[in-house]
């Protein structure tokens, strides 16, 4: 966790700031707003960021709430991730100091002022003070359900008696969360391959404008249309969006490197011409198999784990686990024995079967795959024919 004395004032600050006072000596000069941030570059940061300012010049208050902190630090914490068992905390900070840390690191930040009147502003720094108590701040972190975004959110929402009405979208199922991931793994095709790869049919199901707002500007977009209604009177649940730090990005120096697709298709090639050589020679060639094989075996029990343990949404239903599954690595060692005895491998049949269905049937699933899957299944199938091929050849 990052500044942790920092934090530690703070938490002291706030928890003796005296509600009573707060509630007396509120009027149009305290200010809430929402925080929209730009992305990062590091993966957790790639969507942006939300959180609440609350500004009361009369008592000389600027901080920040953030439902966004976590530690890497946390024990076992790569474990905890996996399962899907994360916890966030909400914490605060003086917003000069979190505007510049954001203005360091070239990430932008717009305001949304709240247009909620004097009682809804007492309740909403009600709610967030009673958050901010050490028993109530730790929560289980959920991706798509329950976010920085999401969290935020609700708690305006629930500070307002009246109905909180967001502009209609349409409902052409146009919209998915894989989707939206998408959008912002662009220029990191690496994330994107990974992500795509653990995330399974669930996330191509159309989702709702509500469910869209786990994604910070789409938060931040549906707060700059939406409308408190009370009877026939509305009012705009915020004002337009200002942007309060304008930070430039630095140029991206990182060196060049492969796509996950042009990786893919490198290795295709290369197995392509071995697997030709051995059939030519008449041998299986048992280490190609040894790599690609346990490579297969490791991400699909990656997958596996995923699918079976973790409470992550949409990684259960994952048709990758056709292509990469635990099988290729435990029956590892029956496929080199098969190789080096030049016997026929009943698994590599079944095999050959699986992934010629899986390409064939590529469009007609319903999951979206990266396209570098497409020459990674096809380094199996080969692998999984050259079997056939070459013992079906008499020496």
């Amino acid at each position: 966790m990052k500044r942790p004395f920092l934090y530690i004032v703070l938490s002291f600050c706030l928890l003796l700031l005296p509600f009573g006072q707060t509630t007396a000596n509120c009027n149009d000069s305290i200010r809430l707003s929402l925080l929209t941030c730009a992305p990062g570059e590091e993966i957790y940061s790639l969507f942006g960021h939300t959180a609440i300012r609350y500004e009361n010049p009369s008592q000389g208050i600027d901080i920040v709430f953030n439902y966004g902190l976590f530690s890497f630090n946390t024990p076992n914490f790569i474990l905890r991730f996996s399962l899907g068992e994360t916890d966030y905390q909400l914490g605060a900070t003086d917003y000069s100091y979190f505007a510049g840390e954001y203005a360091f690191f070239g990430r932008s930040v717009w305001q949304q002022t709240l247009n909620l009147t004097n009682k809804e502003k007492v309740e909403l720094i009600r709610l967030l003070q009673e958050n901010y108590h050490p028993k109530n701040r730790v929560y289980r972190y959920n991706f798509f359900y329950d976010n920085c975004a999401t969290r935020p959110r609700d708690k305006i929402e629930e500070s307002i008696t009246e109905k909180v009405i967001y502009p209609a979208e349409p409902q052409d199922g146009s919209h998915s969360f894989r989707d939206i991931i998408h959008q912002y793994c662009k220029g990191h095709p690496w994330a994107r391959f990974g992500i795509d790869l653990c995330i399974g049919s669930e996330a191509d199901q159309p989702i709702t404008q509500r469910q869209m707002m786990f994604a910070p500007f789409y938060l931040m977009d549906a707060f700059a249309g939406a409308q408190i209604k009370n009877d026939s009177i509305q009012r705009p649940l915020a004002e337009a969006a200002e942007l309060v730090v304008d930070a430039t990005p630095e140029p991206d120096e990182s060196t060049w490197i492969l796509t996950p697709l042009q990786c893919a298709l490198l290795l295709f090639i290369l197995t392509a011409g071995a697997t030709i050589y051995g059939i030519r020679r008449r041998t299986g060639l048992w280490g190609i198999d040894l790599f690609l094989f346990g490579a297969a075996g490791i991400v699909g029990c990656v997958l596996a784990f995923l699918a079976l343990f973790s409470e992550h949404p949409a990684v259960s239903s994952n048709f990758l686990l056709l292509v990469f599954h635990p099988g290729q690595l435990l029956l590892l060692p029956y496929i080199i024995y098969c190789d080096r005895k030049k016997k026929k491998c009943w698994y590599l049949t079944l095999n050959l079967v699986v992934l010629t269905l899986f390409i064939a049937l590529f469009s007609l699933i319903p999951q979206r795959f990266d396209f570098a899957v497409v020459p990674l299944a096809l380094c199996l199938l080969i692998r999984s024919a050259s079997n056939l091929i070459v013992t079906s050849k008499k020496i």
